[in-house]
């Protein structure tokens, strides 16, 4: 009777499983603008003429390897040598793998910067992207590339992401066919989103290169494409491109529910010597599958990051603003410059911007 009891109550268990399947979960990370400036890649530069990054990301690996995806936007090429700052980026290898290193799993390739070495150049980025395992969005090799892998669709615990990635220019640089890269095209960017939708995407995601360089405040252009990308479907919103933070708004979809998004998430390293360039954020945001295959975004957050330069401007590491002192501080290089880098001030400038909209 025991024996049998037991079974019996396996069975419930296992029936009730069935009919009602544990919601499954995923938290995703997405930081912003991974730059290389002159003063990054000498720093980088070892002596026997190789690159290392060793130290850039160690203090923020923790966050972003607990993640189930974590996505960043490349803005840079990966051209080869010689090796240039800005306005025409070309950065290391190694500057790819230690972003790999950190934890991050998707490279976002669309942005102003992706021509800057060409068409050669974007190939290359892809070519060496791919020799890494590290999955990319945006860029193209040519068209049939895009059919086939575009929108970008991962399955992460169970649940669907489609990833979509655009930028509003290339600094005055075409793109030669057979190339492609992902403009910001209303027309184009709805046929995408139903595209995801008919590939049964349980979550659309669209990272924008968009907006004004250094205005902490999204354009009227910005909120145009969000209601309009909301609108038509986009449960998610990732904005770069300005360089500094902008705020985290919810956006209302025709049945009323409520969309993240991000406007900007600043620079996750750089060299731009302005404080509120020092101050990036990563988006964490949770979903959650639940019964009936309902998909809902449970979290969506800011975590704000510092990109701390040496005095000697020898080493630049990326910080969680939580875990940043005033003594850190007052050894950056932009405090040797007059600047305030202080925890107060940076604090004050993520909540003027993040907390007070």
């Amino acid at each position: 009777m025991i024996l049998f009891t037991t079974l019996a109550l396996s069975l419930l268990q296992i029936w009730g499983n069935w009919i009602s399947p544990i919601p499954s979960n995923a938290s995703l990370y997405f930081a912003g603008d991974a730059m290389q400036h002159i003063a990054q890649i000498e720093s980088a530069h070892q002596a026997d003429g190789s690159y290392s990054y060793s130290n850039c990301f160690t203090l923020v690996k923790e966050q972003i390897s607990e993640a189930n995806l974590a996505i960043c936007n490349l803005e840079v090429t990966l051209g080869g040598k010689p090796y240039r700052g800005y306005p025409q980026f070309s950065a290391p290898d190694e500057f790819a793998i230690a972003l790999k290193d950190a934890g991050f799993d998707i490279m976002l390739t669309a942005n102003n910067h992706c021509l800057d070495r060409g068409s050669k150049g974007l190939i290359r980025t892809l070519d060496i992207l791919d020799s890494l395992g590290i999955a990319h969005v945006g860029t193209y090799r040519n068209q049939e590339e895009r059919d086939s892998l575009y929108p970008y669709i991962t399955t992460t615990n169970g649940i669907r992401c489609a990833i979509l990635n655009y930028t509003y220019g290339t600094n005055g640089i075409s793109v030669n066919p057979p190339c492609i890269v992902n403009y910001i095209d209303t027309t184009q960017i709805l046929k995408d989103i139903n595209k995801a939708r008919i590939k049964k995407a349980d979550v659309i995601i669209a990272c924008m290169h968009w907006g004004n360089e250094y205005v902490y405040k999204p354009s009227e252009q910005q909120r145009y494409l969000a209601q309009l990308f909301v609108d038509n479907g986009a449960d998610l919103i990732i904005g770069t491109h300005p360089h500094v933070l902008q705020p985290l708004e919810y956006i209302s979809k025709p049945d009323g529910s409520q969309v993240p998004c991000f406007y900007s998430l600043g620079n996750f390293t750089s060299s731009q010597t302005e404080t509120p360039r020092m101050l990036g954020g990563m988006a964490k945001v949770t979903i959650t599958k639940t019964e009936g295959e309902n998909t809902v975004i449970e979290t969506a957050i800011i975590q704000p990051t510092v990109t701390h330069i040496s005095s000697d401007c020898r080493y630049y590491t990326t910080y969680m603003l939580s875990n940043y002192t005033n003594e850190l501080a007052s050894s950056h290089y932009l405090t040797r410059k007059g600047k305030n880098m202080t925890v107060e001030k940076l604090n004050e400038l993520y909540n003027s911007i993040c907390t007070n909209n």
